[in-house]
């Protein structure tokens, strides 16, 4: 099953069990997910999908920075929920020690010598963990790689 249909057949089910917050969360997926459909006139895939909820995942960790900042627990446990209904349709996140190697093999793959082959390495380096892992930390870990 596609994860478009996936995403369908939950907002189908949320809307029986009458759950209105989970319901919510899918509609905000759905309306990304239609608008970038309408946008780029592209039927999307599952790698497109991945790469919406993945920036979906990232807004909703810059607001719940910024609510509890602003002592605005409600919101950011709504925030939370919303986190949790987007993290179910991702790949299975890679542990740090996979993501580590992937990161020396890009090096060893691209002959990356120091900071300046960064965006080299990084190019190489998204395409195959976009969904998988966090890209702020392996950005962080390439840093620390091509400093060492």
């Amino acid at each position: 099953m596609s994860l478009k249909q996936r995403i369908q057949d939950d907002m189908k089910n949320a809307m029986r069990e009458k759950n209105a917050q989970r319901l919510s969360a899918i509609r905000l997926l759905t309306a990304a997910m239609k608008q970038k459909e309408v946008d780029e006139r592209v039927e999307l895939t599952d790698e497109h999908i991945v790469a919406i909820i993945d920036k979906m995942l990232k807004q909703r960790r810059d607001s719940i920075t910024q609510y509890e900042a602003a002592g605005r627990q409600d919101l950011a446990d709504n925030e939370k929920f919303e986190m949790t209904v987007l993290q179910a349709y991702m790949p299975t996140q890679l542990s740090d020690v996979e993501i580590e190697a992937e990161v020396v093999s890009a090096i060893a793959q691209v002959g990356a010598a120091g900071p300046q082959d960064m965006g080299k390495l990084m190019g190489v380096l998204k395409p195959k963990l976009a969904g998988r892992a966090d890209m702020t930390k392996v950005s962080q870990l390439v840093k620390v790689k091509l400093a060492g």
